[in-house]
């Protein structure tokens, strides 16, 4: 079964067993304790059920937890494999930066806020004067030639700089929205069932986003490896930016490239 044909059958309910498939990589978390166990029907749910489990297990385990922090299991599902395009919580973000994460989200329709807030902390946790690899610079770690074509004076102070966060995060959003322009005719193009299409495009996007429009292009789908590691692990950082999931501790959000995959 391909990719696209799985996440066409993706779906969550809550229950008291663990679907064929994502089983094996749930038991240690059910063991543990973690009170409530979801099960997820669709090729891609079987991918992202790991993600799931760690996120209900660090967050308190659901109604069931001594914490009793409760978590709607049907909303972290969904805000996982979902659109992204949730409300942000902006107690998840610095308060300086909040407006500009949801100028970003808005640049096109296919994004939204809570994706590049996703995308800040996966490539920088936040931190504008971070330095990467390959001249990255800033919170959004933008290629230096994206930041080039994409970047701009956001807070009108007549510099353009990539450790200027406002313009980092502007870059951002306009690179990303570049992608979906690219990656929509793919998606059309494939037997993607319109109601999965803006879930698919996104997919497609970050993909191009951290591995290149080309390869995606080639692959006409997410390429394996690091393209699905990254999908995956913005992805596992939805619910906590719709403040519905338990944030993770920094060290444990998952960069599943050892996941299932169609070659597995």
């Amino acid at each position: 079964m391909s990719e696209s044909e799985g996440s066409s059958g993706s779906g969550a309910v809550v229950g008291g067993a663990v679907a064929t498939g994502c089983g094996c990589m749930m038991a240690p978390l059910a063991v543990g304790g973690l009170g409530v166990v979801v099960v997820i029907f669709g090729g891609l749910g079987v991918l992202f059920a790991p993600i799931i489990a760690l996120i209900l297990f660090f967050g308190g385990g659901g109604s069931g937890s001594d914490s009793g922090h409760e978590i709607d299991t049907d909303k972290v599902s969904n805000s996982v494999q979902g659109d992204g395009k949730g409300e942000l919580n902006e107690k998840t973000v610095p308060t300086d930066l909040a407006d500009t994460i949801k100028d970003a989200g808005s640049v096109c329709d296919a994004i939204g806020p809570v994706v590049i807030a996703a995308q800040i902390e996966h490539a920088s946790s936040f931190n504008k004067d971070m330095l990467g690899s390959d001249g990255k610079k800033g919170i959004s770690q933008l290629p230096p030639d994206k930041f080039d074509e994409f970047g701009e004076d956001k807070d009108d102070n007549d510099k353009t700089r990539a450790t200027d966060p406002e313009d980092s995060i502007m870059a951002q959003g306009k690179y990303l929205c570049s992608l979906v322009d690219k990656v929509t005719p793919i998606v059309d193009a494939s037997d993607t069932p319109k109601d999965k299409k803006p879930e698919k495009v996104l997919d497609l996007a970050l993909a191009a986003y951290d591995v290149g429009f080309e390869k995606v292009e080639k692959a006409k789908d997410i390429p394996d490896g690091e393209a699905a590691s990254y999908v995956f692990s913005v992805r596992s950082l939805f619910p906590r930016f719709e403040g519905i999931g338990g944030a993770l501790p920094p060290d444990e959000y998952p960069t599943p490239s050892d996941y299932p995959t169609e070659a597995s």
